[in-house]
Formats: C-alpha cells, sequence, structure tokens
C-alpha cells in the first residue's frame, strides 16, 4: 500500500443548478424538472490528493445526502484508497441490508467514482489508462430531448440540434403524433431513438413496433414496466423489428447479466452514478462485449459522472455513443466541461477522470456542504 493512499476526508457537495430547455418540464419527475439536483463527493487521502465522484440525485438529492453522509462516509473513512474495486465491494457487503437498487447505490456509485478518480490522479493518468486500451480520442454524442408533449415543440428541438452538428437524437415522447414530429424535425437521414421511460407494458410497446419502425426508429428504450421485465423486455426484442435498449433502472454487473442472459437488450446501458460506479460499469462493457452487444450508458448528467462517463468510452468496445442532455444549464460544476462540437465530444486527457470544479458556479449553486475526517 502506498503511504498515504488511505482515505482520511469525505466531503460532500449538493448542488442545484436551473436549467432552460424550451418545455413545460412536465412529465419524467414528481414535479417541474427545470433544474439540475446532484451530490458531488470528494475523498482527501492522507497525503492529501484529491478524488470526485458524483451521486445520481434527480429528485431525490436530500435522500441521496443522508445515504452518503450516514451509511457510506463512515464505511469510506480509513480505507485503501488505491484499491477501488476491493472498497466498493466492502461498501456493497456492509449495505446490501439496505437494498441493491435506488438510494444507497446512487450514493455508493459517487464513492466510486472518486475512487477511481483519486487511483489516476495518483498515477498521474487519466482514467481511461487504467482500464484498458484507449479505442479513441473523441466519441460522437445524441442529443436527449426532454419531454414536451407537443408536437411542434418536438419538432422545433430535434431540427435545431440537427442544426447544432448532431447526427443522433433521442425522444422522451410517447404518442405518435409527438415521435412523427421528432422524425421529421431531425430529418430522414438522422439516428432517430425514443426512450418512454418505462411508459407501456408489453403488449402496448408490442403494438407500436410497426409505427416505430416506419419512423426508423433505430432503439426503443425503457419500453416497459417494471424495468426489470427481462422476460417482458426479450420477447419485444424478438417481435423485432425495433432493437431494444434498457438498463437506466438496473444496478450491479448481476442485474445486467440477467438481462444479458435473458436476450433482453439490444443496447445494454449503464448509468455510471447509478449501477454502483466505474467498477460495475467495466464489469458490465465485459459482459456486453462477451455477448457481442455494444453499450449505449445512460448520461444526462453536468458534473463528474458526465467527465467519467467519457473515461469509460475512451475504452467501451464496438461504437458507442455519448447521451448529452439538450438543455442550457444556468453553469457547468466542472471547468472546462468538453461539449459537443459537430455533434463529437472530445476525451479529456489530463489526470483522472479530468474533473475541476468551477469556484463560481460551487459559490452561487451548492445549497448544502458537509465533511467528515477519519478519527
Amino acid at each position: 500500500m502506498a503511504q498515504g493512499s488511505r482515505i482520511a476526508t469525505v466531503e460532500l457537495f449538493e448542488l442545484t443548478i436551473p436549467f432552460a430547455d424550451g418545455g413545460a418540464g412536465l412529465g419524467l419527475t414528481p414535479d417541474r424538472w427545470d433544474r439540475f439536483e446532484t451530490v458531488l463527493l470528494r475523498l482527501t487521502d492522507e497525503a492529501g490528493r484529491q478524488g470526485w465522484g458524483e451521486a445520481f440525485s434527480y429528485a431525490c438529492r436530500g435522500a441521496v445526502s443522508a445515504a452518503v453522509r450516514e451509511m457510506v462516509a463512515p464505511l469510506l473513512l480509513g480505507q485503501d484508497a488505491a484499491d477501488p474495486p476491493a472498497v466498493t465491494e466492502m461498501l456493497q457487503r456492509k449495505l446490501h441490508l439496505f437494498g441493491r437498487y435506488g438510494i444507497t447505490l446512487f450514493a455508493l456509485s459517487g464513492a466510486d467514482i472518486a475512487l477511481w478518480d483519486l487511483k489516476a490522479r495518483v498515477a498521474g493518468v487519466p482514467l481511461a489508462a487504467l482500464l484498458g486500451p484507449r479505442r479513441r480520442e473523441a466519441v460522437a454524442a445524441y442529443a436527449s430531448l426532454v419531454r414536451y408533449g407537443d408536437p411542434a415543440l418536438v419538432e422545433r428541438f430535434a431540427a435545431c440540434a440537427v442544426a447544432e452538428g448532431y447526427r443522433s437524437v433521442k425522444l422522451h415522447e410517447v404518442t405518435e403524433a409527438t415521435i412523427a414530429a421528432g422524425r421529421s424535425g431531425a430529418g430522414p437521414g438522422t439516428h432517430l431513438t425514443v426512450d418512454v421511460n418505462c411508459a407501456w407494458t408489453v403488449a402496448e410497446a408490442r403494438a407500436r413496433l410497426p409505427f416505430l419502425a416506419a419512423q426508423g426508429i433505430t432503439w426503443l428504450e425503457e419500453p416497459v414496466f417494471p424495468p426489470e421485465d427481462a422476460t417482458g423486455l426479450a420477447a419485444l426484442r424478438a417481435a423485432g423489428p425495433v432493437a431494444v435498449a434498457a438498463g437506466e433502472n438496473a444496478c450491479t454487473r448481476w442485474q445486467f447479466a440477467q438481462m444479458i442472459a435473458a436476450g433482453a437488450v439490444t443496447f445494454p446501458q449503464p448509468s455510471v452514478t447509478k449501477l454502483g460506479g466505474v467498477t460495475e460499469f467495466l464489469a458490465v462493457l465485459e459482459a456486453a462485449e462477451r455477448a457481442g452487444l455494444t453499450c449505449m450508458p445512460h448520461s444526462p448528467y453536468f458534473g463528474p459522472g458526465y467527465f467519467a462517463t467519457l473515461q469509460l468510452l475512451a475504452v467501451a468496445p464496438g461504437e458507442p455513443l455519448l447521451e448529452v442532455l439538450y438543455v442550457e444549464p444556468e453553469g457547468y460544476p466542472g471547468l472546462g466541461t468538453p461539449l459537443p462540437r459537430d455533434g463529437m465530444v472530445a476525451i479529456p486527457t489530463g489526470p483522472g477522470i479530468g474533473f475541476a470544479p468551477d469556484p463560481a458556479v460551487f459559490e452561487r449553486h451548492v445549497t448544502a456542504r458537509w465533511s467528515s475526517a477519519a478519527g
């Protein structure tokens, strides 16, 4: 163990950053979704070296913050930061009674990302250098539109995204009229996908497959409720002719292994701030590659989760795409956040995940801070 590699301090930052999306912000969260809420972690080891992580916190920031403070942080303090997978396994074992999905895993994901960031910073290399052979310096991005529910708005913003250089657009619409409007706005040559956020039954989704195929939809994402219905997803996938994507609502390599074994997905969609961090994401990449599948990560983030996803995509097999939430935030938590240019995003090459906090954004948008040190 390297001298000074034990975790000495865990800090937590709650951020709320308003954004504009051109719509009413209704339909995806319990109330109006017009702000980016997140919980960031900063780990400092005995030598003063730091690593940043992000825990998924949309509409659940208070609960995730409490899970970090009361469950994850006490177990992290004093641990050997040089071995992220070992620490993550310990956290999963200690906390499994509190759930293998949801708030507990969101909090744990933030810790795992921070551990990997710290490890790569200590080594003086980008995280991708620790994860496998680097396959790309930049990744194609798709514009992930919010749900508008209004054909005119869907058509308008799909067209705007394509005009900005995106060659792929994702809709979050659930009606034929709005989906058709998205195709009209994106144009016939644009890669177009649809995420309905588990709005349909298997029968309802199957009935819509001919329409979706006629619209040239490349994949149908999270089509059914409940999202863990691997048998239903497999039946829908077998029905064709539209590929099935899912995984945003799955946690750990084990749930993804079950989905893949059931033939439930064409495109597994691990979410680094939800499924258990970098450690679990890597395992999903390996499982997908063995099955001949390409991961299409869930990543509508602005902070360390976005940076970590880019590092993972640097080594991901196949031809993955980066999800970019198509909104205008009042600020980005990280200095120099790499944004799409002509539909491509450059992958940072500095140490760690590449995230450095923007002091001005933190000053304006941090709503709560907390820290704990090893005794």
